[in-house]
């Protein structure tokens, strides 16, 4: 495991967000270190991608500051915002590949797209890319001729093209059968050494991110509502927390939204003062 003294390489203090009227995360102070992998977890609709997004500088904080190298993304105009990203790798939930472009073409885009490189090292560090995710021999396919895991791990050979500081990831285990599952929390982890990278998971997948990550905060109610090592978040007794890693069915995660009573929708209170048979 990453020293707790390694370099801090990501910070958010007291970040607020909200859609409107409608808070989502409130209060969020988190910190990423050099080496460490970091899962974030919590229900659906916890705020878990918008923390990504806000990273990403693709909405911004109603409050607080995010600081991504010391700088303040927040504070930084359209140029900057550019400049952080290409120090940042992002790995789309089911890889959003580009369904026109080969698998080649798919990892080349962002060394074309942000480096001035000769075509020839172009061509020797996608194939680099991809022989490391065991996919070189794919290279002239297309997205729609590799299976749902294969695309994943195209995915990853692309956002480590540039070999990324930051590495993000938007629940990257979703419907993945249990091989390419393990497979890809492997290069997860792997990638994050040799890249000396810090990686930030979103995920729902407890057992494999817990088998990767060096710490991990869970979002409950637009905040930090627990954080610590795989370890110390197994041995919680905090019932939101509980519930999540045993999978309960029932505890402070409620299955339906917040809304008016059902009478009120359907009407049956004015029915039943009505004498309705």
């Amino acid at each position: 495991m990453p020293s707790v003294n390694s370099e801090i390489v990501l910070e958010l203090r007291d970040v607020a967000f909200g859609y409107g009227e409608r808070l989502v995360l409130s209060g969020l102070n988190m910190q990423f270190r050099r080496g460490q992998v970091v899962a974030v977890m919590g229900g659906s609709g916890c705020g878990k991608t918008t923390v990504l997004k806000l990273i990403g500088g693709l909405v911004r904080a109603s409050g607080g500051q995010i600081r991504f190298g010391g700088e303040d993304i927040g504070a930084l105009g359209a140029k900057g915002v550019y400049r952080l990203r290409r120090k940042m790798g992002m790995l789309f939930q089911f890889g959003a590949l580009f369904t026109d472009q080969t698998v080649f073409e798919n990892v080349a885009f962002p060394l074309r797209e942000h480096t001035d490189l000769p075509e020839e090292l172009i061509r020797d560090l996608v194939l680099m890319k991809l022989n490391a995710v065991g996919l070189r021999g794919a290279r002239d396919l297309a997205p729609s001729e590799i299976s749902g895991g294969m695309a994943r791990r195209v995915a990853l050979a692309r956002a480590i093209a540039l070999d990324p500081q930051l590495m993000m990831y938007d629940e990257p285990f979703a419907g993945l059968d249990p091989i390419s599952l393990g497979i890809t929390a492997n290069l997860i982890r792997t990638f994050n050494q040799a890249l000396g990278a810090t990686s930030i998971l979103v995920t729902h997948d407890v057992p494999e991110s817990f088998a990767i990550a060096d710490y991990v905060y869970f979002i409950a109610n637009g905040g930090i509502a627990a954080e610590g090592t795989p370890d110390q978040l197994r041995a919680s007794t905090d019932p939101a927390v509980r519930q999540f890693i045993d999978a309960a069915p029932d505890g402070p995660f409620r299955f339906h939204y917040p809304g008016v009573p059902l009478e009120a929708d359907f009407g049956m209170g004015a029915a039943s003062k009505g004498g309705a048979r």
